[in-house]
C-alpha cells in the first residue's frame, strides 16, 4: 500500500468518524442532560445520603376515633404510603397511661382504659401489622415522657415518684393542661419507664420508639426531698435557689442523659437495630428550660434520628429554627427532620403554609413529621381534595426506609 491510498482511507475514516459523530451528537447531549438531571434528582431524593428522609406523622389520642376501627387504619396506612410518607409514631404513652396492653402498668393499678380497639383488638398490634404490609415503618412515640396528670392513677398510686419546685409546687401547665414531673432521677422511675420500653420492644413488631420534649423535667423541679438529698450526697452542698444556676441546671441534664444511656443500652439488647428517636425542642430552649441536652445525646451516639419540633406560623421564624447550628451539625450523623403543624382542632393550618414549610425543610435535606393524622385533612377551611393534592404535590417521588429486621 502506498502513501497515497493510505492517507485517502484515513481521509475516508475521518469522514466517517465525523459524520457519525454529528449523527450521534444529539443523542449524547440528550443521554448527558438527562443524566444530570437524574443524578441532580438522585442527590434531592437523597438529600440525607446515606442516611433515609423521613416523611412521617405522628397518631395522636385526637386520631382514636380512626385506629380504634380496622377499616379505617386499613385507609389510613394506604393514603399514606401512596402519598409516599414512609413513617407512623403512635402514642402510646400519654396521660399517665399506656395504650396496649401491660403488665407493667397493670401491676401499678394503671391498666389503662382505651387500648382496645372497637372489637376488642389491640390498637398498636393492628397499626404495626397493617403499616408493615404497606412497607411503612411504625416507631410508638411515648409522647408523655415524665409527665403525668395529677388526677392520674400513677399520680395517686405513687406520690413519692413526683418531684416538686422549690415552693412546694408539685404542678405545672403545660398543652396538656396542669401536668405533675416524675422524678427523672428516682430509680423507681427509671425502672418503671425501662420496664415499660422493654415490654413495648418485646411484645411488639416495633421499629423504634421515639421521645419528645416531655422525656426531661422543666428548670423548676427538682427540690424535691430525694433529689435534694442525691444533690448534697455527690456535691457536698445544697441546690441553688435559682432554678437556672448553671452547675444546677448541669447537673440534673447529665443526670437525665445517665439514663437515657442506660435506657439506650437495655433497648438495643433487645433489638440491636431498634431506632432510638428523639422529637424535641431546639436546642437552647431544651437544655436551659427543660434540662434536655439532646445535643449530648447526639454525641453520645445514642439517637438514631432527630425530629427537632418548630411549631411557628411566621416563615422567617421558621427558617431561623430550622437553620441553627446544632442541625446542621446533627444532620450529618443520623436522619434529621423538621416537626411541623398540620393543625389543631381550634387552629387550622393553611396548605399553603405547610408547603412552605416543607420546602423550606427540604431545601435544607431535612425530613419532615407532621402533627397530627386528623389534621392532615380534618379542622381546616380547606376541602379533604385540596389537602389531598396539597400533601400530593410535596411527595411526587417514593422514598421508602428501611425495615428493621
Amino acid at each position: 500500500m502506498n502513501l497515497f491510498s493510505f492517507g485517502s482511507q484515513r481521509r475516508q475514516r475521518m469522514n466517517w468518524y465525523s459524520k457519525l459523530l454529528k449523527t450521534l451528537f444529539p443523542c449524547l447531549f440528550l443521554i448527558s442532560f438527562v443524566a444530570v438531571l437524574w443524578g441532580n434528582s438522585f442527590i434531592a431524593v437523597n438529600a440525607q445520603t446515606p442516611r433515609q428522609e423521613i416523611r412521617g406523622v405522628w397518631i395522636t389520642n385526637n386520631d382514636l376515633n380512626v385506629f380504634k376501627e380496622r377499616d379505617k387504619v386499613q385507609d389510613a396506612v394506604t393514603k399514606m404510603r401512596k402519598l409516599n410518607f414512609n413513617t407512623i409514631y403512635p402514642v402510646v404513652w400519654n396521660s399517665g397511661y399506656v395504650m396496649y396492653p401491660s403488665n407493667v402498668a397493670k401491676n401499678l393499678d394503671i391498666q389503662p382504659f382505651v387500648f382496645r380497639g372497637s372489637d376488642g383488638h389491640d390498637i398498636l398490634a393492628d397499626i404495626i401489622n397493617k403499616a408493615h404490609r404497606q412497607n411503612l415503618l411504625v416507631i410508638p412515640w411515648f409522647e408523655f415522657g415524665f409527665m403525668a396528670p395529677p388526677t392520674s392513677e400513677l399520680a395517686l398510686n405513687k406520690p413519692e415518684w413526683f418531684t416538686q419546685k422549690r415552693n412546694g409546687s408539685q404542678t405545672s401547665v403545660s398543652a396538656a393542661g396542669e401536668v405533675s414531673w416524675l422524678n427523672p432521677f428516682h430509680p423507681e422511675v427509671q425502672n418503671f419507664i425501662t420496664n415499660l420500653l422493654l415490654e413495648l420492644t418485646n411484645n411488639y413488631d416495633i421499629d423504634g420508639i421515639q421521645f419528645d420534649d416531655h422525656m426531661s423535667l422543666p428548670h423548676e423541679f427538682g427540690y424535691d426531698k430525694y433529689t435534694v438529698a442525691l444533690y448534697r450526697q455527690e456535691t457536698k452542698k445544697n441546690p441553688p435557689t435559682d432554678p437556672q444556676d448553671p452547675e444546677w441546671v448541669s447537673w440534673r441534664a447529665n443526670k437525665i442523659t445517665d439514663f437515657m444511656v442506660r435506657l439506650n443500652e437495655r433497648v438495643k439488647q433487645v433489638k440491636p437495630k431498634a431506632i432510638f428517636s428523639v422529637s424535641p425542642n431546639y436546642y437552647d430552649f431544651a437544655y436551659k428550660f427543660q434540662l434536655q441536652d439532646w445535643l449530648k445525646w447526639v454525641r453520645s451516639n445514642i439517637v438514631d434520628e432527630l425530629i427537632v419540633q418548630v411549631y411557628r406560623d411566621n416563615l422567617d421564624q421558621f427558617n431561623a429554627k430550622i437553620s441553627r447550628t446544632e442541625i446542621q451539625e446533627v444532620q450529618q450523623i443520623i436522619p434529621t427532620g423538621v416537626g411541623i403543624m398540620a393543625g389543631l382542632r381550634t387552629k387550622p393550618v393553611s396548605m399553603n403554609q405547610i408547603k412552605s414549610q416543607v420546602r423550606a425543610a427540604q431545601q435544607r435535606g431535612l425530613g419532615v413529621v407532621f402533627f397530627y393524622y386528623e389534621s392532615l385533612w380534618n379542622n381546616s377551611s380547606e376541602s379533604f381534595s385540596q389537602r389531598l393534592k396539597g400533601f400530593q404535590s410535596l411527595f411526587p417521588y417514593p422514598a421508602l426506609r428501611l425495615a428493621i429486621e
